[in-house]
């Protein structure tokens, strides 16, 4: 009878082990990467989707549909340095999604992403992302006819509603991830001194990003490149702090927000956006960045594109950071249906 039961305290110990075992590594490696699979839910709504703050969230302000290759490497990159974390991709052309058929068919429609479930896209509805901030009022009167730069401006304004909303990180459709950022509340310097707002990230419901919706009305003059966006990043950052010039590749801390180091996403500057583009004899490692910004705007006029198997340092990022989109265009397929 005494070995019976040392028998099955045995036994007991070798099961409890196991079970212990098993939800610790479910516990450890799966929660982590909740975002991997689809969110099951009836309705699938930003709501639900972004309800951590842990989103990145990217955006289309144009109808457009088709999207250039670098969007798909920016989404791409994305979903794979953030796997544990939903990637948001709100799309003014897009028409509703409220169900899992409609985020599946709609990821169909995009090939390269169609494997990564992170990959959630969405409508961008402005009224309805405006209401209940500062920005309402501006848009309801603001004629997009009469603005000289009204897609980059509505976009400066979207960005700053969808971080105050949903919180995360918001990044422009032409930087490139290479590998997570840590902070939480930050925004990234393009030179000393000087904000940059194709990447930021803040809590939902930050005061900061409460003052920029704030800022952006008192202060509009959309007339003025860059003054809804860069500049006024650059503005509510010097209402908290004087900003220091970098001394080396350190980050400086601007009382709850890190305004980080150029080096972390703009390693190459806007008057040198061509070099992407260009053959290197050395690859940078880009070993302080987080993420590349290829300056696409400054290539509007030249259009120029990543080239497979031309040796660019562009060719070269994109084999690393977004190889199904590369191995995509180099076998000359399409990459939306």
């Amino acid at each position: 009878m005494a070995t019976t039961l040392k028998s099955l305290k045995v036994l007991y110990l070798f099961l409890s082990i196991v079970a212990f075992s098993f939800f610790f590594y479910a516990f450890v490696y799966k929660q982590s990467c909740i975002f991997c699979r689809p969110i099951q839910s009836k309705n699938i709504i930003p709501e639900v989707v972004l309800s951590k703050g842990k989103g990145i969230i990217f955006m289309e302000t144009t109808d457009r549909m088709e999207l250039p290759s670098l969007v798909l490497c920016a989404l791409e990159s994305a979903a794979r340095v953030y796997h544990d974390r939903p990637v948001a991709f709100f799309m003014k052309g897009l028409t509703n999604i409220s169900s899992q058929n409609d985020m599946n068919r709609i990821r169909q429609s995009f090939p390269t992403l169609s494997s990564f479930n992170n990959v959630y896209f969405f409508p961008l509805r402005m009224q309805d992302l405006f209401n209940n901030t500062p920005l309402h009022p501006w848009y309801m009167k603001v004629d997009p006819k009469l603005e000289k730069y009204w897609t980059h401006v509505s976009s400066d304004g979207c960005r700053y509603a969808f971080i105050w909303k949903y919180g995360g990180i918001y990044m422009d459709t032409d930087v490139i991830s290479i590998r997570p950022i840590m902070d939480e509340n930050f925004v990234a310097a393009e030179f000393s001194q000087i904000s940059g707002s194709a990447v930021f990230g803040m809590s939902p419901r930050n005061y900061f990003t409460w003052n920029c919706l704030k800022n952006f009305v008192q202060n509009y003059k959309g007339e003025v490149w860059g003054y809804q966006g860069p500049s006024l990043l650059t503005r509510v950052l010097k209402e908290l702090c004087d900003l220091p010039k970098f001394q080396a590749a350190e980050d400086i801390k601007c009382e709850s927000i890190s305004f980080l180091n150029p080096q972390r996403f703009y390693p190459i500057s806007y008057p040198s956006w061509q070099k992407y583009f260009q053959v290197w004899k050395t690859w940078p490692t880009f070993s302080s960045s987080y993420g590349l910004h290829l300056w696409n705007f400054m290539n509007r006029a030249g259009h120029k594109t990543v080239v497979p198997g031309s040796n660019t340092l562009v060719d070269h990022l994109y084999q690393q950071y977004c190889p199904t989109t590369y191995r995509t265009l180099l076998r000359n397929e399409i990459t939306h249906h």
